[in-house]
């Protein structure tokens, strides 16, 4: 008898991220998913993304590594609160290991969960987590022919973030190559392009956001 162990995987951690969706639901929190490539800058554009929100929200991070603390601790010296998941072995986060923490944050307000999920384009495509919203951050210096390589990650996303666009003019990178690519996986792709050095397009990206905060609960517009 043959036994499809990969798919009874993923079905066991979607059932969970069933259960962790509606956690989220009763405690009103807008969960997103951040998946990228090490270094493309998920850490540095969710500082700056809490930065641009308004105060009225509290905003959490997940923060998934391999191994160490060191993003986490860049959360809390600005204040954020962070809890960190180190996977040992695993090149992603999954269900159980989001669960595992959930009642390690205060809920107390309009909420929103940023999962910095661990630095891969491959295999974090393949593992829900209960989220809201996922989102690929792809930086100019990474390359243009991200959208490519990585398709799967990319069709999970419902918006792409460009970040590093400050070094546009000294960097080889072909936007209209990198739209193409998009396009050719979803027509309209939600894209941002932003600079965490500059705080370009962070005021698009956050109003963006928050209509998503406000299309999950409509009554605290």
């Amino acid at each position: 008898m043959k036994i499809d162990v990969r798919r009874n995987i993923l079905e066991a951690n979607q059932e969970l991220s069933l259960e962790n969706k509606e956690f989220f639901r009763t405690n009103r929190v807008l969960v997103v998913n951040i998946m990228a490539a090490p270094g493309a800058g998920k850490t540095s554009t969710i500082i700056k993304t809490v930065d641009s929100l308004p105060d009225k929200f509290r905003c959490m991070v997940v923060e998934g590594d391999i191994a160490s603390e060191i993003d986490t601790e860049k959360m809390k010296k600005k204040g954020i609160p962070a809890v960190q998941i180190n996977t040992g072995h695993m090149c992603h986060l999954d269900s159980n290991m989001i669960r595992g923490i959930l009642g390690r944050f205060d809920y107390a307000r309009d909420n929103v969960l940023f999962v910095e999920n661990v630095g891969n384009l491959v295999c974090p495509a393949d593992f829900s987590l209960g989220e809201d919203i996922n989102i690929v951050i792809s930086s100019v210096p990474e390359g243009d022919d991200k959208p490519y390589k990585y398709p799967s990650i990319f069709l999970k996303a419902d918006a792409v973030i460009l970040n590093k666009m400050d070094t546009l003019g000294s960097i080889d990178f072909d936007k209209d190559f990198f739209y193409d690519g998009l396009s050719a996986l979803k027509p309209d792709f939600p894209v941002f392009e932003v600079s965490c050095k500059t705080g370009e397009g962070f005021d698009k990206w956050g109003n963006w956001l928050m209509e998503k905060f406000f299309e999950k609960f409509p009554d605290r517009s």
